[in-house]
């Protein structure tokens, strides 16, 4: 049985740059392109230098080079580019023996949490294809000690103590990003829809737990970048269990930087000396929903 033939167009999309493969063979006539009558996206990135024993050119580029395009769903970041095929003329200008191509490209980064992913092959139409892939954002959420500079080596406190939590989202080679927390609840097991739970941290970025009397939390300012985010909890524990075990769980969610925060992307604390939800970025008006409850979902 004959092997399948391997993709004309093959892409990676990696944590800060795309790689792109072509066939040299692109329509599989038998007639080899040459290097300089492929390009990338519309600033018309050239290839890497060819190599004549080699059967693919190959083309790597950071996400927002080439002039590629960003698209920002309520789940995703999606960098687009195309793969251009200009064919010179022949030794005759009256006739042509090939017609230009356009390849779309697309790599796909979920906005929302890690998930494991992998290059997608694509199919091939005359002229026109797609070619697909995912890579993952790398999050984390951890304790830290008293003065912010490592992680807190004990996961142990005291009633009056200050949970000190900070959020990162690793964001090289993407457009700047910042990273919000929409929500983060605490159960006295492992299932977060468990009961008894606590949302310290509710309504897509509005930390509740600041608005009981006698607290101090707080989302910490200023951020020590835009993809960091810290804040204080005063410590608790639930009433009548025995145990004196937490388990917390968060929801971390990015959006350009460049994007001002709004009702949808906010660090909304409640200042107890003003009585107001005072934003960590923005106007406050994106947190009047703190107190009514109707924030808008992201």
């Amino acid at each position: 049985r004959a092997l399948s033939p391997r993709p004309a167009v093959a892409v990676r999309c990696q944590e800060g740059q795309l790689a792109v493969t072509v066939r040299r063979d692109l329509f599989g006539t038998g007639r080899p392109v040459r290097a300089a009558e492929l390009s990338l996206g519309t600033a018309s990135c050239p290839p890497l230098p060819p190599n004549p024993a080699q059967a693919f050119v190959t083309f790597v580029a950071a996400l927002h080079e080439c002039g590629s395009t960003l698209q920002v769903t309520p789940d995703s970041l999606i960098y687009r580019t195309t793969l251009f095929y200009k064919p010179t003329h022949s030794g005759n200008p009256l006739i042509v023996r090939a017609t230009p191509a356009e390849v779309p490209i697309e790599c796909h980064y979920p906005r929302r949490s890690n998930v494991s992913s992998g290059a997608v092959n694509p199919t091939w139409a005359p002229f026109h294809s797609t070619v697909a892939a995912e890579e993952r954002l790398r999050f984390s959420l951890r304790l830290m000690d008293d003065e912010w500079s490592r992680e807190r080596l004990s996961n142990g406190f005291q009633l009056g103590d200050s949970l000190r939590f900070q959020a990162d989202v690793t964001s090289e080679g993407h457009v700047p990003l910042r990273l919000f927390v929409d929500q983060c609840v605490a159960t006295a097991s492992p299932d977060r829809s468990s009961s008894p739970r606590y949302a310290f941290i509710d309504l897509g970025g509005c930390l509740v737990d600041s608005r009981v009397e006698d607290t101090g939390s707080a989302f910490v300012s200023p951020r020590p970048r835009p993809e960091s985010l810290r804040f204080l909890v005063d410590a608790f524990k639930f009433a009548g269990d025995a145990r004196n075990l937490l388990y917390i769980s968060c929801h971390l969610r990015v959006s350009p930087a460049a994007e001002a925060p709004n009702p949808w992307n906010k660090a909304c604390s409640f200042s107890k000396a003003s009585g107001l939800w005072a934003p960590l970025e923005g106007t406050a008006a994106i947190c009047s929903c703190c107190d009514t409850g109707s924030c808008p979902s992201p």
